[in-house]
């Protein structure tokens, strides 16, 4: 028997039985001319005699493994090879099996070792995650611009304040965040100690008593239906001496449009993650994923901190929501600056006397006491505007007829309002005279505002 291996050592022998005939044989088996016993894979031998290829079915029968049969009568002499090769088999080749449905794909879970990958949902995109065994997972949709369902949060504007002290109970610096905290606390636009990638973070310095912090996002209807029924990875930056616990929640709600203060959200558990410590050197990304319910019409993202001592400071922000089971890089929910300020504006928007440095506004006096000023908004509003702000009355102005210097004595939200436009009533010490028209100005204060709000 001759052994043939594989030029690359692959472990493929080719058996060669080799016999010269004494004449008459018919068939073939026991040992050839060097001893060795004949022995082959059915349907994978080649017969030669004298060198010829014989043709398998009309030429021999070779079915058993040990025996040729149905050979013509050889004459003496004649050489007779009985070729075969090993049956193939490759250490490292991954079986068929291995993969479970179309789409699957293998992908490599450690050293010399494989796995399958089921296929994503539809849209999904493969992302490199080293926290992922196979290294790789399924992610939401790659989105040049809404890839970040909450709004303002990298925390790039703060049309109402920078600066805010005592016990936070709503909206008081930065836009679309309802901020609240147990005891009071300054709350400060923070432009030093950043995460990466923001412009500015919240910085929480606790006051005289102990205090634990909070801040909320509500999402409207319109921005939270395209999320339910998906998965949705919630994650932002956080650092503090106190190194407190931080706890990321997500919320939901069938009702449209439910309001951010209202009680009855429903919380949602999160599948991993969730909760993490605030880095004491150096910002911490505690994020969680969340299985959003197919019913929800609106959505509430936030965190709480566990209690920190008096002086105590945090700073927080980086807030992202995206479809998904992995957080990836930050992005606005805007693709530009200009874009997430006209977002924040659907909810609120400001305008101080010295942005206000001319007519900003003009109505007619229905009557002595009634003086109604329309204002055009900006940005269309999510809802007529529910509430009014204002401060500082002495730097407006309203004038008629070349008459000017008149201060009001306040301002309130009219009643003719949509999400396009504003009224002012304005109040005065003294009559107007009615049917005349009227112009509202301001007179360059920075301090003197007014701002109208359609916050959920």
């Amino acid at each position: 028997m001759t052994v043939l291996r594989h030029p690359n050592n692959q472990g493929v022998t080719l058996t060669q039985w080799r016999k010269t005939a004494s004449g008459g044989e018919t068939s073939l088996s026991g040992t050839d001319d060097f001893g060795a016993g004949l022995a082959y894979t059915a349907g994978a031998e080649q017969v030669f005699v004298n060198g010829v290829l014989i043709e398998r079915g009309v030429d021999y029968t070779a079915s058993t493994g040990t025996t040729v049969t149905g050979l013509t009568a050889l004459v003496a002499g004649d050489i007779v090879t009985v070729s075969s090769p090993s049956a193939f088999n490759v250490a490292n080749a991954i079986p068929k099996a291995t993969v479970a449905a179309k789409g699957d794909l293998i992908v490599g879970n450690g050293a010399a070792s494989v796995t399958n990958l089921a296929v994503g949902a539809d849209g999904t995109t493969l992302v490199a995650n080293s926290s992922a065994s196979t290294g790789v997972s399924w992610a939401g949709p790659v989105q040049v611009a809404a890839k970040n369902l909450l709004i303002n949060g990298l925390l790039d504007i703060w049309q109402r304040s920078t600066s805010v002290t005592g016990q936070a109970n709503g909206y008081a610096t930065v836009d679309r965040w309802y901020l609240v905290s147990t005891a009071s606390c300054t709350f400060a636009q923070e432009s030093t100690v950043v995460p990466n990638g923001c412009r500015y973070s919240q910085k929480v310095t606790v006051g005289a008593s102990s205090s634990s912090t909070q801040a909320y996002q509500a999402v409207e209807t319109s921005n939270a239906v395209a999320f339910a029924g998906q998965n949705i990875a919630f994650s932002a930056y956080f650092q503090s001496s106190a190194t407190p616990t931080i706890n990321l929640v997500v919320e939901y709600s069938t009702t449209v449009d439910y309001p951010l203060a209202s009680g009855s959200w429903v919380a949602i558990s999160a599948t991993s993650g969730g909760s993490g410590t605030a880095g004491s050197a150096s910002f911490t990304r505690v994020s969680g994923v969340y299985a959003i319910p197919s019913t929800a019409k609106s959505l509430r993202f936030s965190f709480n901190s566990s209690t920190m001592a008096s002086g105590a400071v945090l700073y927080y922000g980086g807030f992202q929501a995206e479809l998904g089971s992995v957080v990836t890089s930050l992005m606005r929910n805007a693709s530009t600056l200009q874009g997430e300020l006209a977002a924040c504006q659907r909810y609120y928007e400001r305008v101080t006397s010295e942005q206000l440095y001319g007519v900003f506004g003009m109505g007619k006096a229905y009557d002595t006491g009634t003086l109604q000023i329309v204002v055009p908004f900006k940005v269309t509003k999510r809802t007529a505007p529910s509430a009014l702000d204002t401060s500082a009355m002495s730097s407006f102005q309203y004038e008629t007829g070349g008459t000017s210097g008149n201060t009001p004595t306040s301002l309130t939200l009219g009643a003719l309002n949509s999400s396009n436009i504003a009224t002012l009533y304005v109040a005065k010490t003294s009559s107007f005279t009615t049917g005349l028209l009227y112009y509202l100005m301001g007179n360059n204060n920075a301090s003197a505002y007014v701002g109208w709000s359609s916050e959920l």
